[in-house]
């Protein structure tokens, strides 16, 4: 059993930068592929960003590569998307989420899943 929780969402101007953290509690977070995905007002959610157990090597998706940074803490049980150069269609709600297997871009293969933060960037 692991809960998720969010938090660092806010609103901001293009081209700024904010920092999402996602705290785990429950036993044998380092087993877990960790994700992020976000969810923009009447779209479908999305994957943005995952690291593997190890920290090694991120995935990111296209649209944010070169942008965001996944990082994790195992001794902390948390993980962390840096995001740069913040672009309005960034606007979102974001997910943390855990895979008991790979760093998959597919949501259906993440188990549990934190309750989202929102990210809204102003033009």
């Amino acid at each position: 059993q692991v809960q998720l929780v969010e938090s660092g969402g806010g609103l901001v101007q293009a081209g700024d930068s904010l920092r999402l953290s996602c705290t785990a509690s429950g036993r044998f977070f380092s087993n877990y592929a960790m994700g992020w995905f976000r969810q923009a007002p009447g779209k479908e959610r999305e994957f943005a960003a995952a690291i593997s157990q190890s920290g090694l090597p991120p995935v990111y998706a296209d649209s944010v590569k070169g942008r965001f940074t996944i990082s994790r803490d195992n001794a902390k049980n948390t993980v962390s998307l840096q995001m740069n150069s913040l672009k309005p269609e960034d606007t979102a709600v974001y997910y943390c989420a855990a895979n008991w297997g790979i760093p998959t871009m597919k949501l259906k293969d993440y188990h549990y899943w934190g309750q989202g933060t929102q990210v809204t960037v102003s033009s």
